[in-house]
């Protein structure tokens, strides 16, 4: 018995000792998180509240995949920026651009994906032009990451009448053109239908937005004048380009002049003055209510209309942007300016005013409640309104209508997204990664939405030389 208790006693001492002698294992390092993109101890925009919140921005994949509070360097990163000086909002949208021009423009519009970028805008609505398949082409490649430019949301081509202004546009004259035609833009996998007014009749206008609103399908475009805005709210119509339309619904004579437009005694831009002098803030703030009700949005246009208002006036020969166009494509301007030249001086005043007009008409449907979309109508034919830096014009012009610089911005990418219904829009944890670096703080200036440091599109750094933009 004691012999045993001896050996039990001798092999207890002998694993104390060899539990004493083994080397301790060191606990094992946790892999560290691996990013494609850090931005850290960012000034972060909430364009919904305005407020601004130190964040750091983790992307991987195009993804915003973390968002912190705080710093601390534990992940490995391929590009990391030290963003405490700057200010990182969602990338700007354009909603409305044109990619037109027929074959001879195709290599300058694909230029102009990449100015869409350096001017800090990562989404563009295309308002119908004759490029479709370029466009759609572009779009994937922009996608899969093998192009530099921003999303592009297409109509396709423009629902109009026969013998269309717009080359392009598919003709509508009866039922069955409403068919074919929607059935194509369904089978083109267009995001929404562009409506344009040069020779669609009041009845096939109507039809249309009727036979979308079924196919639950986003309308938007201009408005035929033999057509009141009632009527066009009535069948569906989600968006409306330009102002000219808005301003007919506030006429106390919106149903006399609508009838001699019918009755062709009266023409589109002989009416304005009388659709000016006939505004009744009464009737305007039921229109606003009734658009509000139905949410419809309404795209201003501001800048194209300041820019063409004072063609007799400003010269823009020495315009930098030019230098990024080709002969072919400035060409396109010259009728919007011989227009403007050669109209009398009544004419060249009567333009000034509608702009004026539209500017405080901007302000009163914003206090009324209805949603605007900044949107530029930059492309050929519409002289000296350039793709990117017209984007930050029409910014400017919200602001001077009377909306602070955050609901100017909220028109944009906000606003944009509500209307054609897409989601993952913001700087969220699981949404793209497009944003825009800026070194000036907007929400002070608007102007300051031109102090570009960087754009970010699908998570891909894009460094943005200050001397093109400012």
């Amino acid at each position: 018995m004691k012999t045993l208790r001896n050996i039990t006693s001798i092999a207890i001492i002998f694993l104390a000792i060899s539990c004493k002698d083994q080397p301790k294992e060191s606990p094992k390092e946790l892999p560290k998180e691996i990013f494609d993109l850090v931005l850290s101890n960012a000034q972060v925009i909430d364009i919904e509240s305005g407020a601004i919140t130190k964040q750091t921005l983790y992307i991987r994949k195009g993804v915003i995949v973390k968002i912190t509070p705080e710093f601390k360097k534990d992940f490995n990163t391929f590009k990391h920026i030290e963003a405490d000086r700057v200010y990182v909002l969602p990338g700007f949208w354009d909603n409305h651009v044109h990619f037109r021009g027929g074959e001879e423009l195709i290599a300058q519009n694909e230029k102009f994906l990449e100015e869409y970028i350096n001017y800090g805008i990562t989404t563009v609505r295309d308002a119908g032009g004759d490029l479709t398949p370029q466009v759609q082409q572009w779009n994937q490649e922009v996608y899969c990451c093998t192009r530099t430019g921003p999303t592009i949301y297409t109509s396709g081509p423009k629902l109009d009448g026969p013998n269309a202004r717009w080359a392009g546009s598919l003709p509508v004259s009866t039922a069955e053109d409403i068919t074919t035609a929607l059935d194509s833009l369904q089978a083109l996998d267009t995001d929404y239908v562009k409506l344009y007014d040069s020779t669609l009749s009041r009845k096939q206008y109507l039809d249309i937005i009727t036979a979308a609103e079924t196919r639950d399908m986003i309308t938007s475009g201009h408005m035929p004048f033999t057509v009141e805005l009632q009527e066009a709210i009535d069948a569906g119509l989600d968006n409306i380009e330009h102002l000219y339309y808005v301003l007919k619904g506030c006429s106390s004579n919106e149903k006399e002049i609508t009838q001699q437009i019918i009755d062709g005694t009266l023409g589109f831009w002989g009416s304005m003055e009388q659709l000016i002098a006939t505004y009744d803030e009464t009737i305007a703030q039921q229109t606003f209510a009734r658009l509000k009700a139905n949410n419809v949005f309404v795209t201003p246009t501001l800048h194209i209309g300041d820019v063409l208002s004072y063609l007799d006036e400003v010269d823009h020969s020495q315009d930098a942007y030019l230098k990024c166009l080709e002969v072919a494509f400035t060409k396109t301007y010259e009728g919007r300016i011989k227009g403007v030249m050669n109209a009398s001086a009544k004419a060249k005043k009567d333009r000034k005013e509608l702009q004026q007009f539209f500017i405080i008409l901007t302000k009163s449907l914003h206090d009324a409640g209805v949603s605007l979309l900044a949107g530029s109508d930059a492309g050929a034919y519409n002289s000296y309104t350039y793709p990117g830096p017209s984007l930050h014009g029409e910014l400017a012009q919200m602001v001077e209508a009377g909306l602070t610089p955050l609901q100017a911005l909220q028109t944009s990418g906000y606003n944009g997204s509500k209307f054609l219904k897409k989601k993952g829009y913001g700087i969220a944890v699981g949404n793209r990664a497009d944003l825009v670096i800026l070194s000036k703080n907007p929400l002070e200036d608007i102007r300051n939405t031109q102090s570009i440091r960087h754009t970010i599109k699908n998570g891909n750094l894009h460094t943005v030389d200050d001397n093109q933009v400012e």
